[in-house]
């Protein structure tokens, strides 16, 4: 499950959120994607920091008028498998359309 920020600092042009954890320790995060499930939209981001290579972290977005960003645990575990398989369909459909553009190309 994703870990805890109290501060947060994200940068709309480069795709970078750098996270400040409970424990004062930071990590940049790229944003992988921002996608609705049910009524709420999400984020998944990918630590930056090779000690935590290959761990997704999920959290609810919220996107406020002034354009601050409010990032959300997901606490409930029902809500954090719908988001986490929603994700994982995405990632699915994702390398489908490559595998389907790159048989594409091969035919030229």
């Amino acid at each position: 499950m994703a870990k805890e920020d109290e501060n947060l600092t994200y940068d709309e042009n480069d795709d970078i959120i750098t996270l400040t954890l409970d424990d004062g320790k930071e990590i940049e995060c790229a944003v992988l994607a921002v996608f609705p499930v049910n009524d709420n939209n999400y984020i998944a981001l990918l630590p930056q920091d090779a000690d935590d290579e290959g761990e997704v972290y999920l959290y609810r977005f919220i996107q406020h008028d002034d354009d601050e960003i409010e990032l959300i645990n997901i606490e409930d575990d029902d809500e954090f498998d719908a988001v986490s398989d929603a994700f994982d369909e995405m990632l699915d459909d994702e390398e489908l359309n490559e595998m389907l553009a790159e048989e594409d190309g091969e035919e030229e």
